[in-house]
This record gives structure tokens, sequence and C-alpha cells, in this order.
């Protein structure tokens, strides 16, 4: 099977509509075969259980799950029972398998999905690219399917992505610390949904930064990302329903919007000209408060600092066996003292109260997710510098949001047939219920297929 394009329905898509045991053999065959450079692992005979299991309460009119039969792919990142977390790396390979379900993966398995396998990542989790050097780099299927050379597929929850870009599983488990999810959706026109940290659980996952990771999914679309929050979150979550024209929203200059390639910058205008006209109303806004963002990543900032309190043991005793560009991200944290890091919690406790002032005025910012389309994968495999200028552009509009302790939701702008463009509606924490409803409502007005 060929890639899809995310926006339009594929038969894994509903399994009500289909015998779960019969959609997730679709699901396997697109894992085993298109897919399979997305995987680490892929569980048959557990998510054939699963699928199985809900037939049988289809059968029975016993109460189906939330998410009943639908496959689920899940980030090596997490534990999963009977399975080896490796994060992505050789580091890990001989830790003996999890004994217990991380909290999320419980979560999603009480809703009745079928856990479909473990998905590839950047190593760690420490890179907006999406590359592995070690188990190897899925290529964007999207792009892919474009015709064009192999593009990168978008970091860290790479495989995660394409797992859901090809049809192989309905959504991904996976993180977020500076736009691990919403990149990759970015990247391959999918839908990113990055709640406010608190409201998911991050226990029995590997952490990166324990101040900024977040427990969060890729969809096909915003109401899936609505379905799958609930479940991780186990609160019920009722999007704030407003007209399109009764939202505030606002465009930051000249930052988020700096280094736009033509067709993000084509795609971006054309989307806050199309929502204009269906009536939202649209603001310039000034956010001078971003000019001090710098001071909250000095030296790595809290990523670096918190990963090297979990990394530098490993590193003093197999530091040969990390990707080297992730070694040294991690490295830098090793100059930042204790009273550095209490300094950082600081300044971010401060940014975070000027900026929900200046957010005050409306509803959400609307930026680009990522500045460009998914950039070739060979340049950034090759040559150090080009990786890291690559990394630090597509971090910059993300990593914003994780900082602020916000919420935010990358969803598909483009037209069908262009290479795929992500739209940011980002906002302070806590705001997650009105952010997903101004989300539908966006999605809804930029793809009249669908509806809110």
């Amino acid at each position: 099977m060929n890639p899809i394009d995310p926006a339009q329905p594929h038969a894994g898509a509903h399994p009500a509509a289909h015998a779960a045991r019969d959609a997730l053999e679709i699901s396997l065959e697109i894992a085993l075969g298109e897919a399979a450079s997305a995987f680490v692992h892929i569980d048959r005979d557990g998510a054939r259980a699963a699928a199985h299991e809900a037939d049988q309460r289809r059968q029975r009119g016993a109460a189906l799950g939330p998410l009943d039969g639908r496959a689920i792919s899940v980030k090596d990142l997490f534990d999963v029972a009977g399975q080896t977390t490796t994060a992505g790396s050789t580091v890990l390979a001989e830790r003996p398998a999890a004994l217990t379900d991380a909290l999320a993966v419980a979560r999603l398995r009480a809703a009745g999905c079928a856990l479909i396998g473990r998905t590839q990542m950047t190593e760690f989790a420490f890179s907006g690219v999406g590359i592995n050097p070690h188990q190897g780099t899925p290529v964007n299927p999207v792009m892919a399917a474009l015709g064009l050379e192999a593009r990168i597929p978008g970091g860290s929850t790479s495989g995660g992505a394409v797992s859901v870009a090809t049809g192989a599983a309905w959504a991904a488990l996976g993180t977020d610390t500076g736009g691990s999810i919403r990149i990759p959706a970015a990247l391959q026109g999918l839908v990113g949904f990055k709640n406010t940290q608190s409201r998911t659980p991050n226990g029995g996952s590997i952490p990166l930064s324990p101040s900024l990771d977040t427990t969060c999914a890729i969809t096909s679309s915003v109401r899936d990302a609505v379905l799958v929050h609930e479940v991780l979150s186990a609160r019920r979550c009722a999007p704030v329903a407003r007209a399109l024209a009764d939202w505030q929203f606002g465009v930051v200059e000249p930052l988020l919007l700096d280094g736009m390639d033509p067709d993000v910058q084509r795609t971006f205008e054309r989307s806050l000209a199309d929502l204009g006209r269906a009536g939202a109303q649209i603001t310039r806004l000034a956010l001078p408060a971003l000019e001090d963002l710098p001071a909250l990543l000095q030296a790595g900032g809290l990523p670096a600092a918190e990963s090297w309190a979990w990394h530098h043991e490993l590193l003093a005793s197999q530091g040969d066996r990390y990707d080297p560009r992730v070694a040294a991200r991690i490295r830098r944290g090793a100059s930042i003292t204790p009273a550095a890091i209490a300094e950082l919690h600081r300044l971010r406790a401060r940014w975070i109260e000027r900026m929900a002032a200046a957010l005050g005025t409306v509803d959400c910012v609307l930026s680009p997710t990522v500045p460009v389309i998914a950039p070739p994968l060979a340049p950034l495999i090759a040559d150090d510098e080009t990786f890291f200028r690559v990394n630090a552009l597509l971090l910059r509009n993300p990593s914003i949001i994780n900082q602020l302790d916000g919420c935010a939701i990358s969803l598909p702008c483009h037209r069908h047939g262009d290479a795929p463009v992500g739209l940011m509606l980002w906002t302070t924490g806590g705001r997650d219920e009105a952010l997903l409803g101004a989300a539908l409502d966006v999605e809804a007005a930029l793809q009249p297929g669908r509806t809110r």
C-alpha cells in the first residue's frame, strides 16, 4: 500500500465500521510492510488478542471502551509490560523487560485499544529532526508519496508519526518536551496535541526533562485528539463551543514568522486569509517577553541540566554507545550548577507570569508550527553544522509552549497534494478545552470536508 494523505480517511481509521480483528490485520500489514522502519517491535499476538476481545464485547453487547479495537502505537520511551524500553538507544538494549505498563499505556489498554507496537524515535528524545543512527531513520511517507527525495520525519516521535501517516496506527502515543509531538505531526500533515503538562501522567517513561516532558499523542484529526486526551488524562474534556467569529486569535511578529520557506509562508498567509474570510478575528500581537527566552536556554537550559542528571553515570561508562549529537547536548548540562538550575526555575516562573499577562487579550496565538517543510534527510545525516542549525529551527516555535507550561496543537493547513505545513494554535496552561474548541473550528474552516 502507498502512503496516504493523512487528511483523508483510511481503512484502519474506524474499527467500528469493521470487525476489529479485520481492521487490525490491515494495520499489521502496513506495519510489517511500508511502515516497517517506523517500528522497533511489533506485538502481533498482543494486538490480535486485544482486537479479538473488542469483537467479543461487541458480540455480547457489552460496554465498549472509548478506543475499543483501535490500533495505537507506543513510542519506545514508555514501559509496556513484558517489553524492553530502550528509548531509541543501544545503551538500554540489555535492560530487563518492564514488569508493568506505564500509566499512560495502562489507560490506553483499559480503553480497549490494540497496542500494535513500539515506534522508532530520536535517541532519548533529544532532537526535533528524527534521525536515529543506531536503528535507522524512517523516511517521511507523505513527502515520499509526493515523489520527493527522502525527507526527515521530524522528531523525536518520528516512528509514531509515520505509523499514523501510513495507516499502521490510528493514533500514536508519544511525548513532547520541546515539540516532539508537534514537529513530526506538522511535517507529516497530522494533528499533534500537547496538553498542559500536569493533565497527563509521565510515570513509567524515560525522562528527558521532567520539568517540560508532556505525555500526549499524534492523531489524524482534532476530534480524535480530544478522544485520546480524555483517555490519557482520565477526565472528561469538553471543548469550548463558539462560532468561529467569537474567537480572538493573535499573530506574533517577527520571531515566530522568521525564516519561513516559500511553501510555509504561502500556506500560512493563505490560512490566515481563509480564517479571516470565515469570520475569525485576527490581530497582530506584541510579545516583548519572548526576547527574554534565551536566558532560559543558556547552556542548554532545563533539558540539558535535567538530562545530565539522569544520564551522567551512563555517559561515564558507555558514552561511546550514544549518538554523538545527543551526547553533546546532554553533556552541556554538566556545567549547570544546582544554584543555576534553581535560578532557571525562578526566571521561568517570572517569564510565565509576563507571558500570561501579555496573552490575556487573545484566546490563542496562531503561528507556523515549524517555519520549513520537511528538509531532505541526507544532508542532515552527513553534516553536524547543518543538523544543529535545522534542529534549532524546528524547535524554535514549539519549544516556547513547553517553557510556558502551556498547551498547543498543530493541525495541517496545506492543500491536498502540497507538502505538509502545520498551523499551531497555542495559549497558556490550563486552557486546554478552549484551545481544543478553537482548533475544531479552525480545522473545519480550513478543511471544508470536516465538521466540528
